[in-house]
């Protein structure tokens, strides 16, 4: 296994991550239990360290793919830029998510008010990593910009005619 089946791996936690973990402090906060919530913070956590690791990795998986005939550049460097503002959103979900446990397991008064913004933070989060990865499958996944009105191509291979 290499750096690009890494990257191919890892791409997903932090897009699965954000989400679920938003679901689940979404739960924590309405039943008002401070372990819900703690299993949130760490799920962000790990989420966050799973797009650094994405990140790290990409470079790698951008030597495997970037001679390949039909992979545009300009796709590869759409997926690295947005790549970079997703990694930051994740990092401050990630120390958004160690200052909740920490507040959480001191029982502080604000622990309600940051999990409700690391909640926020999560769908934003969120939003930018599954455009990363949206991004991502457009490099390989040709198919995704088929020219027909529902994406698909016609069953014999061949392009519809207008």
């Amino acid at each position: 296994m290499n750096q690009t089946h890494i990257h191919l791996l890892i791409t997903h936690l932090p897009i699965f991550g954000s989400i679920l973990g938003g679901l689940v402090l979404l739960h924590g906060i309405w039943t008002k239990s401070n372990q819900t919530a703690i299993a949130a913070y760490n799920l962000f956590i790990i989420s966050a360290i799973g797009a650094g690791i994405a990140y790290l990795t990409g470079e790698a998986a951008e030597e495997t793919v970037e001679n390949i005939q039909g992979v545009a550049k300009t796709a590869i460097d759409a997926h690295e830029d947005f790549a970079m503002v997703s990694l930051v959103s994740l990092i401050v979900l990630g120390v958004a998510a160690l200052i909740g446990i920490v507040l959480t397991l001191k029982k502080s008064p604000l622990t309600r008010s940051v999990a409700i913004v690391t909640l926020l933070i999560a769908l934003v989060s969120f939003g930018l990593i599954a455009r990363t990865g949206y991004l991502g499958g457009q490099i390989r996944h040709t198919e995704l910009n088929a020219g027909t009105a529902n994406g698909a191509m016609p069953a014999n291979g061949e392009k519809e005619k207008d």
